[in-house]
Order: structure tokens, then C-alpha cells, then sequence
């Protein structure tokens, strides 16, 4: 959708803020721009829309290059969001997604029929439709900027550190949110973020850039934390890009142990079969199969145990869906050192142990490392196939 063609922004002064840039942006896909201050990133952003002109190089969309459309033109065919929504006070909620729609050409009944789908989608209550931007909160407001960049349907959409000026909660429902609406939609995004945390999350490709605009890696999130390209890349990325990693290997290999669960109405049998040497600790459940807690055997009484002496089971993982890193943060979080794998309802399907979790990963490691490999000798032995292609051809010439 998107080439970025060895873009340089020199400014007057003799700044560079982006030099010699060039990216391949695939279509339906987020690809998001991370690195320090000072390295481009919304130069970068801003010279595709043209609100920031290129001193050399070329941008083009769709095959064609962006300074052969009216600039007008060019940008209401993209959708735009910045940190603070950047909302018109003085229009309500409503009108301020209509506002594109609208100057399009669209009726008023048509542009806000649109806005009352799109608020919808993104999550905002109708009722909220007639109020103003300074009556909602910082993620209302920004739910509305997602939803007025989208209003006229725009195949690409900017985005310009959207979630920064949010709390940690909203930040996270907004990113869910993002890549929800992006599933179902399937737009081209570019997404400008220094948080190296939001960009593994939301990235299908990542372009780490340095400090002066020039690109120091381009990669996906995974290929990104397992093989930095430089010592810059693996600092920017951080001492814990290990746990980061974890995020792409899936919970499902984990084996579960259900014999250290037990209802909370058990009979002395049940609780005395579940105990073992290993498992010093029961997991108490609901009649609905919900975690209650953690207790020591001897303290559960058969028929009638006491919910409010049980140790708490710290925040369960969704077996199956949710990553190893999950997993992991749940063991650590719990007080037993298990972790709590429940279902899509809630519902306990089983415990795990670090150690459990630590072997379940080191397999990972090994299975990825060997995939790696095993691509990697593939490739050698392409190479090898094409230069005896090319010496029997030059053998025939």
C-alpha cells in the first residue's frame, strides 16, 4: 500500500530529522514507527499525508506518488489520529465524526447515521452522541478520534501516539480495541508510538528508528525481540525482551494438573485423594467451577471449608489463548507460585507450576531456535540450487 522510497526531511537550519528512509508498509497490516526522541518518527507520519514535505525521496500509495494528488485530496482519503483526539470543542461528539463525511459532500442525515455506526464500533454509548469533548473522558475522547478518522472509510490510517496521554487501564482497552476494529476491518495502519511494549503488541511490522531518522531495524515483533540487529536495537528493546518474547508462544502446550482442585462443598475423601507432596496447596472452587483461593489440606474442612481463610489464587490465564508470558506473570502474581489456566467462562481447567512453565518455555525456545535454523539452512540450500542453475547455464551458453 504504502513505499517509502529514501526519504530524506532536511529542514532550513540543517536538521535532519529523517535521513535516507525506506519502507515497505504492507497492505492491511499495522506497521508502527518506535524509537527515541528526536529520531522521525512523526516526520515520518506527517510527510505521508503531506503535512510535512519530503526534501528528497518519494512516497508513494498504491503505486502512485503523493505529490501528483491535490494535497486536500490526498488527505481526507486517510484518516488521522492524534494523542489528545485533537477534537472540535465547540461541535458535539456526533458532528465531530461526521466532520470528514461532511466535507465530502455527504448529506448531514447520512454523515451522522455513519457517526452513530461508528460510535458503535469503537465502543461509545449513543447516548453519549449529543455532548461535547470536554464532557467525556480522556479514552472517550479518544475512541471518537479513532472513530472520526474512520468515518469515510479511508484505506489508510494514521495514527500519532493515540494511547500516550491515557491511564495504563484505558491505554489497554483502547489497544484491544484497536486491534479488534483492525480485524474486522482490515485497514492499512501506520502507528507512531515510543513505547516498545504497545509496538510488539500492536505491530505486524515494527521499524525501530535512531536518534537523526535513519531506520535501524524492520522486522516483526517476534524477529525483533529474538534477533536484534545491533546493540542499539537490543537496548532500546530493553533487559526483559526475553519475557516480551513470550508473548508470541502460545499457553495451550502447558500441561494442566486438575487433582489439586477441589470444590469448595468436598468431602474429606475428595481432599484427601487431591493432597500431595507436590501440590502443598488445594485450589478452592465455586459450584460454577470458579478459583476461590488456595489452602493448606489440613485446614480444609470436608463439607463447609471457610472461603475467607483461603490464600488468594493471584489473576488467572485463559489456557489456550492467553501466551507463556501470561502464564508465567500469573505464577509469579500467585502466593503459591501456580499458576490458575481457566476457560473462556472462568471456569478452572487446570493448575501449573513455575517449573512447569520454565520447561514449557525453554521448549519453546528450542523448537523456535531450530525452526530458525532449519529456515535458515533451507535458504543455503536455495542459494546452492540457483548458482548450479546459473553455472549450468553459462555452461549451455
Amino acid at each position: 500500500m504504502i513505499r517509502i522510497d529514501s526519504v530524506t526531511k532536511r529542514y532550513p537550519d540543517g536538521t535532519v530529522a529523517v535521513d535516507g528512509l525506506s519502507l515497505e508498509i504492507p497492505d492491511r497490516s499495522i506497521t508502527v514507527l518506535v524509537g527515541p526522541s528526536g529520531c522521525g518518527k512523526t516526520t515520518t507520519l506527517r510527510m505521508i499525508n503531506r503535512m510535512v514535505e519530503p526534501s528528497e525521496g518519494s512516497i508513494l500509495l498504491d503505486g502512485a506518488d503523493i505529490r501528483q494528488q491535490p494535497v486536500n485530496t490526498l488527505r481526507r482519503s486517510m484518516g488521522y489520529v492524534i494523542q489528545n483526539a485533537g477534537l472540535f470543542q465547540h461541535r458535539t461528539i456526533v458532528d465531530n465524526i461526521a466532520t470528514v463525511p461532511r466535507l465530502l459532500g455527504w448529506s448531514k442525515q447520512r454523515a451522522r447515521a455513519r457517526a452513530a455506526e461508528l460510535m458503535e464500533r469503537v465502543g461509545l454509548d449513543s447516548a453519549l452522541a449529543k455532548r461535547y469533548p470536554y464532557q467525556l473522558s480522556g479514552g472517550q475522547q479518544q475512541r471518537v478520534g479513532v472513530a472520526r478518522a474512520l468515518a469515510a472509510d479511508p484505506p489508510v490510517l494514521l495514527m500519532d501516539e493515540p494511547f500516550s496521554a491515557v491511564d495504563p487501564v484505558v491505554r489497554k482497552g483502547l489497544q484491544d480495541e484497536l486491534l479488534r476494529i483492525q480485524d474486522e476491518l482490515g485497514k492499512t495502519i501506520v502507528f507512531v508510538t515510543h513505547d516498545i511494549d504497545e509496538a510488539v503488541k500492536l505491530g505486524t511490522m515494527v521499524a525501530v528508528l535512531r536518534t537523526g531518522g535513519r531506520l535501524a531495524q524492520y522486522a516483526p515483533p517476534a524477529e525483533l525481540l529474538s534477533a536484534p540487529a545491533d546493540p542499539f536495537v537490543e537496548d532500546f528493546l530493553g533487559a526483559d525482551r526475553g519475557i516480551r518474547r513470550l508473548s508470541f508462544f502460545p499457553s495451550a502446550a502447558l500441561e494442566l494438573e486438575t487433582a489439586p482442585v477441589v470444590p469448595v462443598d468436598a468431602d474429606a475423601t475428595r481432599i484427601a485423594a487431591s493432597a500431595s507432596a507436590d501440590v502443598p496447596l488445594l485450589l478452592v472452587t465455586d459450584p460454577d467451577g470458579r478459583p476461590l483461593g488456595w489452602g493448606e489440606p489440613k485446614d480444609l474442612t470436608a463439607g463447609r471449608i471457610a472461603t475467607e481463610r483461603l490464600l488468594p489464587y493471584g489473576r488467572p490465564f485463559v489456557h489456550g489463548t492467553d501466551s507463556l508470558r501470561a502464564a508465567l506473570d500469573c505464577a509469579v502474581l500467585s502466593p503459591t507460585g501456580w499458576a490458575v489456566g481457566v476457560d473462556g467462562d472462568g471456569r478452572v481447567v487446570g493448575v501449573v507450576s513455575q517449573q512447569s512453565i520454565g520447561e514449557a518455555i525453554r521448549a519453546a525456545h528450542t523448537a523456535a531456535h531450530t525452526d530458525e535454523s532449519g529456515a535458515a539452512h533451507t535458504d543455503k540450500r536455495v542459494d546452492k540450487r540457483v548458482d548450479k542453475r546459473d553455472d549450468d547455464v553459462r555452461a549451455a551458453g
